[in-house]
């Protein structure tokens, strides 16, 4: 008979995989490869992600490897801006190609200039016009357009992001700093060519080591392939199911923690790959997520952990040199000493300019507090 993990019991066993259970002291570049990656759009948000796993974390443990190139900010799975090692960008982008083709032939804005297109003539000039130096889409685009004047700069640009390697060079989203967002091809940027077949398989493991278990909807989601069904059935995986029936994959030997170990109060950052790499993410996400009815396209909310499960959300605030760390718990009970205690290192990480430092509750939970 399956055994049954309950959903309990399956966020506790990815909190131990992402560092969430225990702060590791391994190195910086170690901890990037085992989550393969942190999705990382945003210049500096996903330090603090850093910060939440790695003991004794400083920005300078990122911001220097992402300098001498050991860590690129290039785009992977579904289709966003990733931080990874120098090795997994160019193993792993090719592996995201097929989700890359699907937005750019469907996407709405640029999908139909795009199958007009000249597409190997046009990723020719770009990747020739992405090796000598960092360009903006914007400036790229209008050297494209001088040559293909019939076709949206736009457009053109939207191309070289799909099929060519593209690093997101420092200075942007070295913390403390800021600079265009400017790309070089990748080969370019880190002398060697990306690999010629992506390891499938490989992936699929990682992404068991880092998140699992896992069903595979939940791999799919994670890196954005589909019909991954085959791949998962001839690997060498234990099988569970979840409390409602579906079948749970997993590595044999993958850390899998009793479901009343205790989990400590962590901060995540607004895309933090814990919140996003499941087709089901109700063992960490509660439904007082949905309640809130966060803005669809307003700013993504940034959530705190008790007990292993979304508690709240959290914002920083700096007004005349002083910074204010603002806790908007779900439910009273949220309120712990261990919370705020977490919440003032948090605040002392981000803000350790600033000349006064408070952390404040705000909402109706405080108020019954």
């Amino acid at each position: 008979m399956t055994p049954v993990l309950s959903r309990r019991a399956l966020g506790r066993a990815t909190l131990a995989r992402q560092f969430l259970l225990e702060r590791t002291a391994r190195p910086v570049t170690d901890v990037v490869r085992h989550l393969v990656g942190l999705q990382a759009q945003t210049p500096h948000t996903w330090y603090t992600g850093l910060w939440s796993r790695v003991e004794g974390f400083t920005p300078d443990l990122a911001a220097g490897p992402l300098v001498d190139r050991a860590l690129v900010r290039i785009v992977l799975m579904r289709g966003t801006i990733h931080l990874v090692t120098a090795e997994d960008a160019l193993a792993l982008r090719p592996l995201v190609q097929p989700v890359l083709d699907r937005g750019l032939v469907h996407n709405h804005t640029h999908g139909r200039d795009v199958r007009a297109m000249d597409v190997p003539a046009v990723v020719a000039a770009g990747r020739a016009l992405l090796t000598g130096r960092p360009r903006t889409a914007k400036e790229l685009g209008a050297l494209l357009h001088e040559r293909w004047p019939d076709r949206s700069p736009a457009a053109l640009a939207h191309v070289i992001r799909c099929l060519v390697p593209l690093v997101q060079v420092p200075p942007r989203g070295v913390w403390g700093r800021s600079g265009p967002i400017a790309h070089v091809s990748a080969e370019a940027w880190l002398g060697a060519e990306p690999a010629e077949r992506p390891d499938v398989d490989a992936a699929v493991l990682r992404y068991l080591a880092a998140f699992g278990p896992a069903t595979v909807r939940d791999v799919q989601t994670w890196c954005g392939l589909t019909r991954l069904r085959e791949v998962v059935e001839r690997l060498p995986l234990v099988r569970f199911r979840d409390e409602d029936g579906q079948e749970l994959f997993d590595l044999p030997d993958a850390p899998r923690p009793a479901e009343d170990v205790p989990a400590p109060a962590r901060f995540l950052y607004d895309f933090d790959n814990l919140l996003l790499s499941h087709a089901d993410r109700r063992r960490v996400v509660t439904d007082d997520v949905r309640a809130q009815e966060y803005e669809p396209h307003g700013p993504v909310p940034r959530f705190f952990l008790v007990d292993g499960v979304t508690a709240g959300d959290w914002r920083l605030r700096r007004v005349d040199g002083a910074a204010t760390l603002e806790l908007r718990p779900f439910h009273p009970a949220a309120l712990t000493d261990e919370l705020e205690r977490e919440a003032a290192a948090l605040l002392a990480f981000l803000a350790p300019d600033a000349r006064e430092h408070e952390v404040r509750t705000t909402g109706p939970a405080a108020a019954r507090h």
